[in-house]
Parts: structure tokens; C-alpha cells; sequence
């Protein structure tokens, strides 16, 4: 017998990619989970006749000899499964744990799995109905939230196109089953994780952390999460809710930044890295969210940072400039803006663009003064500000360039412009892939009692505007035990010149030791890291 099973608490693009791939294995069955999203129970209840589904009880009692695992990576316990039986596994991420020997994967970097099921559907002769095609474009718009999601892709787009165009998908259903109604559970829930929002800015990043309890189960928790995540868009939301007996753990993420699937394997769960979750036992409420925070510390990578990415070596403007002298800058150094610096007062007074320069000029008002017509504000951020905060100032004032200035002393020294933010945003992911993350590696490598102060001194030094830093030996040490465990051609390589390798990689170690690694959740490495394994 070949079934086809996904994950539990299971969501449309769960539910139709367990109907996408009983179309190209029609002899396949395709068992339902234990338990649905509420929205999804009532759909697959209310069109069950048109519908391929059988729940684990429908199954015959014919040893399983091949299984088919879709929108997850997680095989689950099957009492008649055989030892032997083939396992093809279809997702939509990059493999995150390891799978079963002689496994078959079909992973795919998609806003949905339905996308990619869809992309061979599409070659068959059989047409779907209606509902069918309706089911798997609910599972593309849930898990793309209706294509607007960052992880989104050009395939999901034609996927959704061709579910409209040759399945005839009804999108007044999408629209009904994507914007269910709160029960009466759900809302008092919601209420209660509003009323206790905590919002915590960590490396640059804003998190947002929402804590309940209640006395009795309420189901899709998730769906709360998104509500709030939709609402407050945070980079990262965590839910946290206190049931009978344990602590359910839901997050969100909007950056690569923040990988919530390996944070909540701290607590036992697990996910993908924009979305995850956790059954948190043995633990109460409090206790879970303050070691959630002290995990963030030290797995978020810090955010991108004003002092790298801006220009250098800014020129400014007095108030008493005129408008023909701002021109005549603007036309030597070629630059849209200047910050206004009032000398005596040493403080920023406003921003003068190139526009509003040729609006004074065509009324013939060369010889004005730059501050009747600048627009006026002490706008700037600091070398460690971070990128939204240019993007407010932008957006909120209007302007196009926003000045940097030492926080000591109030010097101007650099200025970012929209020409800034676009570059970043086309190259957004290059660096940040490069930056590995040593929380793991500390934890196993010191032990429980020292990684816990260390985790304190860093919390310390973060509270305080301060970054502590691990130097000397053992940084070397770290390092260089990460390489050589991470070099799979180590065994093939003669003595000597693995002597001579590693001894060489020792010598680099040491000396870029005194380039530190940063505790207070930067734990990121130094260039060292960047050197490849078989050096």
C-alpha cells in the first residue's frame, strides 16, 4: 500500500499538496492528520464527497510499502510501515534535518509545496475540478499570504495563473476560507496577548513577544500569531501560551536574520526558518520566555547597521548659505541634498534637496538664504542606527538624504541617501549569508554554569548600549576545532601535509583572534570563519 501523509495541526497547503501528489500517484491514498486548521476542517468537511481524503482509520490493514511525506521533512511513526519501503519526501525548503538512507527528495525554494506539485499536474491529461483546483490555490495564497510574502516566487505567481485559467479556481472561496471568523476562544486569547505585547529591540531587530494562559485548549494558535504579525509587522513574532498542561510556542519571521525554526528547536520543535513552532513541557510561562530571550541574544544576527553602508566625507551647508551657492555645490560634487549644520548652535537645523533649490531659482530668488526654503529638522541617526530607522526618517520627513553623526560630539561624519537603500535592498542576503552563529557551538563547548554568565554579561553589556567580546586562545581554539571537524577530505590528505595545513590555519587563527568575536548576541565570527574548509 502506498499512502501519502503530511504534518499535524495541519494548513491548506498541507491538505492540498496531499491532494497534488495523490494526482500524480492516483493509486496513492491520501490520509488526512489527526487534527486540521480550523478553516481547513471545514472545508475538506464541507466538500469531503468531491474529495480524495481518507482518515488513518479508513486504511486497510496492508503493510505500507511505500510512503510519500508532503509540506514537512518529519516521518512520522507508521506501525506498518515497512523497514524497506521507499520514502519520497516534497517540500518547500532546503533540507534542515537529515532524511532516512535511499530517500528520494523533491525540495523546492517556493512560497508554497502546492507550486511545485502544480508544475507537474499541469503535464497530466486529467483535469482538475473546480474544488480541487480551488483546494491547492487556497494552499498557494495561505502559505504566500495571496502572494505578498518575501518568500514568494515568480513559479507561485504562474502556479496561481494557471489554477485560475485551466482548473477554474474560485477565488470568492480563497477569500472566505482565508479570512475566517475568530471563535469565541480565539478572540479572548487575542485579547489578552495585545493587552501583554512586549516589544524588544535585539541586534538591531524589533521582536515583538506576546505571553496568555489559559485553563483549557484553544486551537490554531498560529492563526493568532499571523493576526498579530499582520497587524504590528514586527521582523519576528513569538507567541507564547500557558495551556493545562504545557507551553504552546508559535513564531513568525520576516528575515533571514531571524531563524526561528532553529530557535525553536531549543524547546523541542521545530519548523522552517520564517515560521516555526514548539510544544514547550516541563516548564512554565515565565520560565519559557526568559530563556527565549536570552536565546535571541545569542541567535539573532545583527542587523545591518547605518555606519556600513553609509558615504563618507559629507560636506554641509550653514543656514546663511544662498540658494546660488547651494547650486553651485550641488552642481561641483554632483549630489541631490545637504545637511544644514547651524556652526554655533553644533546641531542639525534641516535638509536642503536639489528640488527645492530649482524651485527657488525659477522664482528668481538666488540671492536667499538656504533656510527660508530647506526643510527644516534636526534629522539624523548614528553609525549604529539602524536601516528602518533611515527609512522612517525618509518616508515620515520626506527627504532624501539623512545625515550620520558621531554620537560622542555631534559631528557630522557621513550621510546615507535613497540611492543608499536601494543598492542594499538589490544585494540584500549577500553579506548576511556569510555571518555563521557560535551559540550552539559555546553551548556544547563551555559548561552549563559559565555559558549562563556568559549569556548574563552579554544581556549586561547589550542593556547598556555595550558589546562584550571572547578573546585569545580559546576564540583560536573554537575556531580551529569547527574547521577541522567540518573538513570531509581530512582522512585523504597525507600527514605531513595535514600537519602543515592545520598548523598554517593555527597561525591564521591566533592572529585574527585579536579581531574578537562579539558575545552580546553577535557571536558572529571574524573573517576567520570565511576561510573554506579545505584550506
Amino acid at each position: 500500500m502506498h499512502i501519502i501523509v503530511t504534518h499535524s495541526n495541519a494548513d491548506f497547503d498541507a491538505v492540498a499538496s496531499l491532494l497534488g501528489a495523490w494526482h500524480l500517484y492516483p493509486d496513492a491514498a491520501p490520509v488526512l492528520p489527526p487534527t486540521l486548521n480550523r478553516n481547513v476542517r471545514d472545508f475538506v468537511t464541507l466538500y469531503r464527497n468531491k474529495l480524495p481524503f481518507l482518515h488513518q482509520n479508513e486504511l486497510d490493514r496492508s503493510p505500507i510499502d511505500r510512503l510519500t511525506v508532503v509540506d514537512t521533512q518529519h516521518i512520522p511513526d507508521l506501525k506498518k510501515l515497512k523497514p524497506d519501503a521507499p520514502l519520497h519526501i516534497i517540500d518547500h525548503h532546503e533540507l534542515h534535518e537529515p532524511s532516512p538512507p535511499g530517500a528520494t527528495l523533491s525540495l523546492t525554494d517556493t512560497g508554497s509545496t502546492v507550486t511545485l506539485l502544480i508544475e507537474q499536474i499541469r503535464e497530466l491529461p486529467k483535469r482538475l475540478s473546480s474544488i480541487e483546483a480551488t483546494l491547492l490555490l487556497l494552499g498557494i495564497y495561505e502559505d504566500t499570504g495571496s502572494l505578498t510574502y518575501g518568500s514568494t516566487t515568480a513559479r507561485d505567481l504562474q502556479a496561481a495563473a494557471w489554477l485560475l485559467s485551466e482548473g477554474q479556481a474560485r477565488l470568492d472561496i480563497v477569500r472566505e476560507y482565508l479570512n475566517y471568523a475568530m471563535n469565541d476562544a480565539q478572540k479572548a486569547l487575542y485579547e489578552q496577548l495585545v493587552d501583554n505585547l512586549e516589544t524588544r529591540t535585539i541586534h538591531g531587530h524589533t521582536i515583538v513577544i506576546g505571553t496568555a494562559g489559559v485553563n483549557h485548549y484553544v486551537e490554531e494558535i498560529s492563526g493568532l500569531a499571523s493576526r498579530l504579525r499582520d497587524l504590528y509587522q514586527p521582523e519576528a513574532m513569538f507567541i507564547l501560551v500557558e495551556m493545562t498542561d504545557h507551553v504552546q510556542m508559535v513564531a513568525r519571521s520576516a528575515t533571514d536574520a531571524i531563524n526561528v525554526g532553529h530557535i525553536t528547536e531549543f524547546f523541542g520543535g521545530g519548523g522552517h526558518p520564517r515560521a516555526a513552532a514548539a510544544l514547550i513541557k516541563k516548564k512554565a510561562l515565565i520560565e519559557s520566555k526568559t530563556e527565549l530571550i536570552r536565546l535571541l541574544y545569542l541567535e539573532v544576527q545583527p542587523a545591518l547597521t547605518v555606519g556600513q553602508i553609509m558615504s563618507k566625507g559629507v560636506r554641509t551647508l550653514v543656514p546663511t548659505d544662498t540658494v546660488r551657492r547651494a547650486a553651485e555645490v550641488m552642481d561641483r560634487y554632483g549630489h541631490e541634498g545637504f545637511p544644514v549644520v547651524d556652526t554655533a548652535a553644533g546641531k542639525i537645523v534641516g535638509i536642503l534637496s536639489r528640488r527645492e533649490v530649482d524651485k527657488a531659482r525659477r522664482h528668481k530668488l538666488d540671492g536667499a538664504a538656504i533656510r527660508q526654503f530647506m526643510t527644516k529638522g534636526e534629522f539624523f541617526v548614528t553609525p549604529a542606527s539602524s536601516v528602518d530607522a533611515v527609512q522612517r526618517l525618509m518616508t515620515d520627513h520626506q527627504i532624501g538624504q539623512v545625515p550620520v553623526v558621531n554620537r560622542k560630539n555631534g559631528e557630522v561624519i557621513g550621510i546615507v541617501t535613497r540611492t543608499d537603500l536601494i543598492n542594499l535592498w538589490q544585494s540584500t542576503g549577500v553579506d548576511q549569508a556569510l555571518i555563521p552563529n557560535l551559540a550552539g557551538r559555546l553551548e556544547q563547548t563551555l559548561s552549563p554554569e559559565l555559558f549562563e554568565l556568559l549569556c548574563e554579561a552579554g544581556e549586561l553589556a547589550t542593556g547598556q548600549g555595550d558589546t562584550l567580546y571572547i578573546v585569545g586562545g580559546f576564540v583560536r581554539d573554537l575556531l580551529l576545532t569547527m574547521l577541522m571537524e567540518g573538513d570531509p577530505a581530512a582522512e585523504a590528505k597525507p600527514v605531513l601535509v595535514l600537519t602543515l595545513i592545520w598548523w598554517l590555519k593555527a597561525m591564521l587563527l591566533t592572529w585574527l583572534a585579536v579581531c574578537p568575536i562579539a558575545m552580546a548576541g553577535e557571536f558572529a565570527t571574524t573573517v576567520a570563519l570565511a576561510l573554506p574548509s579545505g584550506f
